[in-house]
């Protein structure tokens, strides 16, 4: 049953939501998510909570509050608050516990629980978009943000060896050791540079994005053989990925995996299935 409010803007049809994070003025996903309330019947409001453009920012367990309160169905939670905000829930989905790590929070009967639809976001993408590809020995480069959660998406897909880099070593680390418990210590090892063969790389760093252009492994190393896998999305097409295609390699950008996550969030927070495919034309009208 879709958790709908009649206490925040006077009407029952109205579905309320929001994002909590810094640097998201950006954000594509208030249009996903309004436009798939929309055609599911419901007047749908998504709210951005950037603390980060805040004078005097409350603390997180006031946001939760005020907007519990409010009516809200849930809300989706970023950078720097995935973490933090596992001290302010009462119970976590299958994956957030796994992850250690929360982006969707979904206020239900007085309980706040928390999910992770990063991972299944990624996995599902990967999945569709990289097909029949070799998988024997993969390199990704970043080990911060949702670099878990699309650690354990290839190896959910079965990446038969990860081999992990980041620039800083033990956060690295604690990558490996957390895949490991999960996984088994067969499956992954940490690495000191991009040397060596893989079948795929895959980018979980901010690199490449407008805010950080450029490439985080060397282009001219590229084979066709090899495919290339990236979590960013602004732009579509990173650099990165636009080499990739050029030497004919399989590659995916991070559109697949920012709208799998908002249509595993929408079916939290309502209860109802989003269509991948409309979310996805949502996504894409925003342009590059």
């Amino acid at each position: 049953m879709p958790m709908i409010s009649s206490s925040a803007f006077g009407t029952p049809e109205t579905l309320s939501l929001g994002l909590i994070g810094q640097g998201i003025a950006l954000s594509r996903t208030p249009a996903m998510q309004e436009a798939e309330g929309a055609a599911h019947g419901y007047r749908t409001v998504y709210r951005l909570f950037d603390t980060g453009v805040m004078a005097s920012p409350p603390p997180l367990d006031d946001l939760l509050k005020a907007t519990e309160l409010c009516g809200y169905a849930g809300l989706n939670v970023t950078y720097p608050y995935k973490i933090a905000v596992l001290d302010h829930l009462d119970d976590l989905g299958s994956e957030a516990e796994a992850l250690g790590a929360v982006n969707t929070v979904v206020f239900r009967n007085g309980r706040r629980i928390g999910h992770n639809t990063d991972l299944g976001g990624f996995s599902g993408s990967f999945a569709e978009e990289m097909a029949g590809v070799p998988r024997r020995r993969v390199l990704q480069i970043g080990a911060g943000g949702a670099g878990l959660a699309v650690a354990f998406g290839l190896l959910a897909n079965a990446v038969e060896m990860l081999c992990v880099f980041d620039i800083d070593r033990l956060r690295a680390e604690g990558l490996v050791a957390a895949v490991a418990r999960r996984f088994g210590s067969d499956r992954v090892r940490l690495v000191h540079d991009l040397e060596g063969a893989y079948d795929g790389i895959v980018n979980a760093t901010p690199i490449g994005t407008d805010k950080r252009p450029g490439t985080p492994y060397p282009l001219e190393r590229l084979t066709r053989e090899v495919f290339v896998a990236d979590v960013n999305y602004f732009p579509l097409e990173t650099a990165l990925v636009k080499a990739a295609k050029a030497k004919g390699c399989r590659a995916m950008g991070g559109a697949g995996m920012a709208v799998g996550q908002a249509v595993r969030s929408f079916g939290h927070f309502t209860g109802l299935e989003a269509d991948r495919e409309r979310m996805m034309a949502t996504f894409l009208a925003l342009g590059v």
